[in-house]
């Protein structure tokens, strides 16, 4: 075991544990952007810095080890500021349009800033130019809220085994997408939405049909049928603020009917077969 302070308290932690991990052992919020649990611990982002005594420089607590009597600090001035800058600047050639997101008030830059109080911008950075990529059904990308953070490209790679996505070039021309710049549509991409369940921000989102779900709906001459997986069933309860796993069959049913549908099917055989 490893005997460490982290602000002022000591605490013991196993050896081989990062700063950032004993944190969290410890209850202690340290913020992240690109970090993923077991998957991809980088230091990129630069989000979760802290102070050790001892150590000129601030360092990424996703990447640091633990040490003997290591003394952190996690929450005095010189850390919030720092942290504060690196959002700011992430922020200054971020894709503002929050108010019409996907991921407003679900987005993980944005709480952030919250979080550090960020109310204005102190400075102007120029804006990458802007690529969307509707190739797909299922998903569509957006470089100009893309953060740089390689969750996408971890995920893809390392657990789906992929390789769809990649970061190219360097600086601040760095993009993350297919080789040369292709649409989804060119590669291995197999539509199964990791990429955009684990994109801190919107730069990789599902696509939807509302739009034509409403249209057909308000058509008198089309019979509209819904089927649900089972899934659903168990998981749609949590948007709603319930607890996981609570089962909302009758409620989801109610509100499909009073959206108009003329058929509910819940899919059971041949979800289990796909």
């Amino acid at each position: 075991m490893i005997n460490l302070t982290i602000d002022n308290t000591p605490f013991r932690v196993n050896e081989g544990t990062t700063v950032l991990e004993a944190c969290r052992q410890a209850g202690i919020n340290i913020p992240t952007l690109c970090y993923l649990e077991k998957i991809q611990e980088i230091g990129a982002c630069r989000v979760c810095l802290v102070e050790i005594e001892g150590v000129k420089d601030l360092v990424a607590s996703c990447v640091m080890p633990v040490s003997e009597e290591m003394k952190v600090h996690t929450n005095n001035r010189r850390v919030r500021e720092a942290r504060k800058v690196v959002v700011e600047l992430l922020l200054s050639e971020h894709e503002g349009d929050c108010q019409v997101c996907d991921r407003n008030e679900d987005c993980e830059l944005q709480n952030i800033s919250h979080d550090l109080g960020i109310t204005k911008l102190r400075y102007e950075g120029e804006k990458a130019q802007r690529y969307q990529d509707y190739s797909t059904i299922g998903l569509v990308r957006d470089s100009a809220k893309c953060i740089s953070c390689r969750r996408c490209v971890t995920v893809c790679t390392e657990v789906q085994g992929i390789s769809a996505l990649f970061p190219q070039s360097r600086g601040f021309k760095t993009t993350i997408g297919p080789a040369f710049g292709q649409g989804l549509d060119t590669v291995t991409c197999v539509q199964c939405g990791q990429c955009a369940a684990v994109c801190p921000v919107g730069a990789i989102s599902e696509r939807d049909q509302i739009d034509e779900v409403w249209a057909a709906l308000d058509n008198p001459d089309l019979t509209v049928v819904v089927q649900t997986a089972p899934a659903i069933r168990a998981a749609l309860g949590e948007c709603f603020g319930m607890e996981p796993g609570t089962l909302v069959t009758g409620k989801m049913t109610t509100a499909l009917r009073r959206m108009g549908f003329d058929a509910i099917f819940d899919t059971n055989f041949s979800a289990d077969l796909t």
